[in-house]
């Protein structure tokens, strides 16, 4: 007879004695894997709490010098929330300024008896549109009329940093550096003979002759239309920058330098810095150190510091102490910054629900009595431009005066918003119209027939399994697709017909996806007046029936977290490696090529995703803080980190 197995007072079979000792040493694992992210949790959350309440700005009182703006970054209408995990694990991340907190904090020193000077650092400005870089340079011409030195530095000014220096009554130039003044456009890259190569079919649905922004799949070079409508809005634009230049400075030989920088650079043997000298671009010569000592000379020099250290005010507190005005009636200002897409995101990114929900939310509980509408994108899908744009007539309908004020650009998708406004408020140099729609879809057929890969199946009906990315499309598809675009497009042409109090056939004329700058937009009818962000709010203020001057701004926009609150406030110091890099041209020009491509990678990314209809601006990115995006930039050190560059 068996002898019964051994059990234990549970019931359980026994087991092994190596079988526990492995189970235990896994559990111990796990719970010292535990304990200790749990610990690393507390001791970065502590870390950033410490950093915060100590970077915290406006905590100690301001006393008296000069007020730094040390623009290691681009000037934006609406600055994109810091990435938390980026910034933590060591990535650069680009720093940005919002527009009317800069213009604030010039404003409040030109009054303020505490601030004896202000200093602009330029050596890492990231640039602006060119819309947003005039209202910084008059404020600080105003700065300069009241009486107050302003001063400029840089090792090597580029046009937008130009721009704002030029209204300084100060600027210096690094003997090393100089600078020469390229104008707006460059390169666009073009992706027909690599599309071609792949076997990549790129099926392209659109209205507008102009319509350039599905060239680059399409084609392998500029198309003469696209050509000569770019031609007119940089012709156009660069005469802008040189009015505004001349009028800063007058004296200042920037025609030579425009038309013929060779001859003057060497009439001084090559010396740049020397030849903007005698051209009357810098007032003077000298490293960082002479440019210090000039300014503790105006603004004074704490006892202790090194030589070439001047008394300083920072940005960050400044700003933190001239809040805006929160006593009077509520003015809400609708944010619509940067590409318009579906769906939500954070600041920074136009997205259509994020931005309705916003101004129904600010609908139901602020007491609004105007809203402001503040665009300043390049556009993106037809889509969520529309729901933004009917989230706004919804103040319409409850009596409220609707008044668009558009910053740098206000192209394709931020055109199609603006339509809901009573009146419209632009800039000389607002980039606007492209009035237009596309679409793209890729499809990989031939790809797939090189490396012996076909398709084939049962198809039900003339639209089973399309749009097809491996088979292709089929042309009863592609009519589908094609007679949507044009709908949309006669759509848009309504909208802005029924706003712009125009006909049809009138808006298609300027229309065909075409890009005008804000002086030409006004006089073809798509502006109806110049003006800034403040001169909208007041004209809000009057159609309600208000005093401008008591009245408060509200924005109608989603707070940022608080960990990205924490980790802005870590990031507030400078930081080289997020920042447009300090140097001279040469070290300007390895940027530039940089950044061309990182474009090159985001654009190859796109086409792949697809997307859906499209009012998008094509010509918009080349004049705006740089010609790729934060992601873009992250793709390209990502493709160098995986291959070992």
């Amino acid at each position: 007879m068996p002898r019964p197995a051994p059990s234990f007072s549970d019931g359980r079979p026994p087991r092994g004695r190596s079988g526990w000792r492995l189970v235990r040493g896994v559990w111990k694992l796990l719970v010292a894997v535990k304990d200790a992210l749990v610990l690393i949790a507390l001791l970065l959350f502590f870390a950033l709490l410490f950093a915060a309440l100590n970077a915290r700005p406006g905590t100690k009182a301001i006393g008296e010098g000069a007020l730094l703006l040390d623009l290691d970054g681009s000037i934006v209408e609406q600055p994109a929330e810091v990435d938390t995990l980026a910034t933590l694990s060591g990535q650069s991340v680009a720093k940005q300024y919002r527009l009317r907190d800069v213009l604030r904090a010039i404003d409040a020193a030109r009054t303020d008896a505490r601030v004896k000077a202000v200093v602009l650092d330029l050596d890492r400005f990231g640039g602006g549109y060119p819309a947003a870089l005039g209202e910084v340079a008059d404020a600080l011409v105003r700065v300069r009329q009241s009486g107050k030195p302003v001063l400029a530095y840089a090792t090597a000014y580029t046009d937008g940093s130009y721009r704002l220096a030029a209204a300084a009554s100060e600027v210096w130039v690094n003997p090393m550096g100089g600078t020469l003044f390229t104008g707006p456009g460059g390169t666009q890259l073009y992706y027909k003979g690599l599309i071609d190569r792949l076997g990549v079919n790129t099926h392209v649905y659109r209205v507008g002759r102009y319509k350039s922004f599905v060239e680059p799949y399409t084609r392998a070079d500029q198309s003469p239309d696209a050509r000569a409508a770019s031609q007119a809005l940089y012709g156009a634009l660069l005469e802008q920058w040189r009015e505004g230049v001349t009028r800063a400075r007058p004296k200042a030989q920037v025609a030579q330098f425009l038309s013929q920088p060779q001859q003057a650079v060497l009439a001084t043997n090559g010396d740049i810095a020397q030849a903007n000298l005698r051209a009357g671009l810098v007032d003077r010569l000298g490293d960082r150190t002479s440019f210090g000592q000039r300014v503790a000379k105006l603004a004074g020099m704490e006892a202790g510091k090194p030589i070439g250290s001047f008394r300083t005010i920072g940005y960050d507190r400044w700003v933190a102490a001239n809040p805006m005005s929160t006593t009077g009636d509520a003015i809400g200002v609708l944010t619509v910054a940067g590409d318009i897409v579906d769906g939500e995101a954070g600041p920074g990114t136009a997205a259509g629900d994020t931005i309705a929900k916003a101004m129904l939310d600010g609908l139901a509980t602020k007491n609004l009595k105007a809203v402001v509408v503040r665009v300043d994108s390049p556009g993106g899908s037809a889509l969520a431009s529309e729901r933004i744009r009917l989230a706004v007539l919804e103040a319409k309908k409850r009596g409220l005066p609707i008044v668009v004020s558009m910053g740098g650009l206000a192209a394709s998708g931020g055109y199609w918003v603006s339509t809901a406004g009573d009146t419209i408020f632009a800039e000389p140099a607002t980039i606007t119209g492209s009035i237009g729609i596309f679409g793209i879809i890729p499809t990989f057929e031939n790809t797939l027939a090189k490396i012996g890969v076909t398709t084939d199946g049962v198809k039900s009906t003339p639209l089973t399994g399309q749009p097809d990315v491996f088979g292709g499309t089929t042309p009863v598809m592609d009519a589908i697709l094609q007679a949507g675009i044009e709908n949309g497009y006669r759509q848009f042409i309504g909208r802005v017909a029924d706003a712009r109090r125009m006909t049809p056939q009138r808006v298609d004329e300027i229309g065909q996806g075409r890009v005008w700058d804000g002086g030409t937009a006004r006089q073809i009818g798509l502006v109806d007046r110049f003006g800034s962000l403040a001169d909208a709010v007041a004209e809000a203020a009057k159609r309600a029936k208000l005093d401008p001057a008591r009245v408060q701004t509200v924005y109608l926009e989603k707070a940022p977290g608080w960990a990205a609150r924490l980790v802005e406030s870590l990031g507030s110091g400078n930081d080289e490696d997020g920042a447009s890099p300090s140097g001279d041209v040469f070290a300007h020009a390895a940027a530039d090529r940089r950044l061309l491509v990182a474009r090159a990678i985001g654009d190859v990314a796109r086409l792949t995703r697809g997307g859906s209809v499209q009012a998008r601006c094509l010509e918009c990115g080349a004049m705006g803080p740089g010609t790729a995006n934060a992601a873009d930039s992250r793709l390209l050190d990502l493709l160098i980190a995986r291959l070992g560059f």
